[in-house]
């Protein structure tokens, strides 16, 4: 293999104490990677779902280059796509262009207090994106990946479960996206890595990062192992094939 490329939010850069620059080696799209005997290009960003993804692969020239000569991609999105957004997304990105400092600090500071409160008051409503957006934006990538690169392994992802305080430990849109995700990728024959299945103990256990949403290096490990596990049965079928041709 040589190149995979990664499409994620922060749970592809986040270790047990923060973020990590994207050649860390414990990284999990670094591990699967290497297991693979290539190297990761990780297009991600904190905060990021399905809709980012879509917005990177038609705006980003950056991953239009990299498209002509990765071997597997990853759409590792979901997660937060599934999170209670007590405000709309727009209103929550857009409290950093807040001006002046001190009104977008306690603009800010004010929300993050509130947000679990209201996740729990809300019942985790609504979502961060609407699952039926996350299965819209997840299938045009495909397709538009599948329209460049007909050969192309694609993997993709359920969202991981979480313990974090800062949404009141509330994640009830979770079985709701996963259940939409894996219903959308048996229809197009994409293959699906559960991150709530290979991550969840570890992160319900509180071995992971202390926000309880992201992971430790042993997490990283996991998901890596199982990313590897699903994408080299698709590797070995494309060189087969390519050497048929």
């Amino acid at each position: 293999m040589g190149t995979l490329l990664v499409f994620g939010d922060s749970l592809c850069f986040h270790g047990p104490d923060g973020p990590y620059a994207a050649d860390e080696p414990r990284l999990w799209p670094n591990l699967a990677a290497a297991e693979l005997g290539g190297e990761a290009i990780m297009v991600a960003q904190r905060g990021w779902t399905a809709r980012d993804v879509w917005w990177s692969l038609v705006g980003d020239p950056r991953v239009w280059a990299d498209l002509h000569r990765v071997d597997a991609v990853v759409l590792a999105v979901g997660g937060m796509d599934s999170l209670p957004s007590p405000l709309p997304t727009y209103l929550r990105t857009g409290l950093r262009y807040l001006r002046p400092e001190w009104l977008r600090r306690a603009v800010r500071g004010a929300y993050r207090a509130a947000q679990p409160t209201l996740s729990v008051a809300l019942r985790g409503r609504p979502l961060v994106l609407p699952t039926a957006l996350t299965v819209r934006y997840l299938d045009a990538a495909v397709t538009a990946l599948r329209t460049l690169r007909a050969d192309l392994p694609i993997v993709a992802v359920l969202p991981p479960k979480h313990r974090a305080a800062s949404y009141g430990f509330v994640h009830t849109g979770r079985a709701r996206t996963a259940a939409a995700i894996s219903s959308w990728a048996g229809r197009v024959e994409v293959p699906i890595v559960d991150q709530a299945a290979v991550t969840g103990e570890h992160v319900m256990a509180g071995r992971g990062n202390p926000d309880g949403m992201h992971w430790g290096w042993e997490g990283h490990a996991q998901m890596a192992s199982a990313m590897a596990a699903t994408l080299r049965p698709l590797l070995a079928m494309r060189r087969e094939e390519h050497g048929a041709c």
